[in-house]
């Protein structure tokens, strides 16, 4: 059985797909660590200083510089930092004396776990929200929405974060304070992924899940409120757009239900750019947690960031910085993968 040159090209096609995405991937990569290498040597803060203390000698700081390598030229430094970048080494934290890679792998699964139960929030409640306006647009129901997501544009996390402990756990007492957990409970669960709730529940221990989903539900609400304005707001424009197409007409002149004109034709229509829009927003709140993180006392990579700068540790400044430049490249490429799957035509 011979194959036709249509089936004999597509592995072709499909190698040099993967080569150019993993070419792209790595050249993005690449720029974000130049990127971080050279902001840590403009910044104004001198890292040996951080290391030694103000009170050292000349002969301390010039030995410590020289075990640092920043004697050496700056290319070298460069190529020397790749290099232990791709070997998973970020340099020690001052703050906290262990290697940077060993905190970030300690504080990234919190901010992780937020992150995730925010955008599921988002999606689930920003999707049918801008739906919703879209179909009824110029209604008090698209109004109503269009005031949440200018809010969710307006309103400053910290503010919201604020206000949210002071009704809700001072006021009301309807969830726990700060911190991931209590304290009581700290420790009794084996991590196992780092995600808390997970963990627990691998372990059977619903009394730590509880409590931990108690502890996350305001600071996850509080971001998923964000990522709910600007998904319900991309939404609604997409389908705006949608609705006013000739196909949209045709469906509802052929008379076609109008529930499944919005669902199935128009909402169908919008999935792609829609992916690309839930993907930002993810990373968004992935990177932008650092307010909330450091309201609600998360013990995530943006109260860990923000810890390091008032330190001057410039070791996991930069490494927390580029975790975080290394999850919006994941991201985005992880959309560009589905929306190839999901649109034949950009294949």
């Amino acid at each position: 059985m011979t194959l036709s040159p249509l089936s004999r090209s597509r592995p072709v096609r499909l190698a040099r797909s993967l080569a150019g995405f993993a070419v792209v991937t790595v050249l993005t990569f690449l720029g974000l660590l130049a990127i971080t290498f050279f902001i840590g040597r403009v910044v104004p803060i001198d890292p040996v200083l951080a290391v030694v203390g103000d009170r050292a000698s000349n002969e301390q700081y010039e030995a410590a510089r020289v075990a640092m390598g920043l004697d050496r030229p700056l290319l070298v430094q460069f190529f020397s930092y790749v290099g232990d970048v791709f070997q998973g080494e970020l340099g020690r934290s001052v703050s906290t004396g262990r290697p940077v890679a060993q905190d970030l792998a300690r504080v990234f699964p919190a901010t992780l776990e937020m992150a995730t139960i925010g955008i599921i929030i988002g999606v689930a409640l920003g999707v049918p929200m801008g739906v919703i306006a879209a179909a009824r647009a110029g209604s008090w129901i698209d109004q109503v929405i269009r005031v949440l997501a200018l809010l969710g544009y307006s309103v400053p996390a910290f503010w919201l974060g604020l206000v949210g402990l002071a009704l809700f756990y001072a006021g009301l007492g309807w969830v726990a304070g700060p911190g991931r957990i209590d304290v009581f409970f700290d420790g009794l669960v084996e991590p196992v992924t780092g995600l808390l709730l997970v963990d627990s529940l691998i372990a059977g221990d619903f009394e730590v899940f509880w409590n931990a989903a108690d502890h996350i539900v305001l600071p996850a609400t509080i971001l998923g409120f964000f990522a709910l304005a600007y998904i319900a707001r991309m939404t609604r424009s997409f389908m705006l757009d949608q609705l006013g197409q000739e196909y949209v007409t045709t469906a509802r002149v052929k008379g076609v239900r109008e529930r499944r004109v919005i669902w199935v034709h128009a909402f169908g229509s919008i999935r792609v750019p829609l992916i690309t829009v839930i993907g930002l927003s993810y990373a968004g709140l992935l990177e932008g947690s650092v307010m909330i993180e450091t309201v609600f006392s998360w013990p995530g990579i943006g109260n860990y960031l923000t810890t390091a700068l008032f330190n001057a540790d410039m070791n996991a400044v930069l490494g927390a910085t580029l975790v975080i430049g290394a999850v919006f490249i994941v991201i985005n490429k992880v959309s560009d993968v589905l929306y190839r799957v999901l649109d034949p035509r950009s294949r």
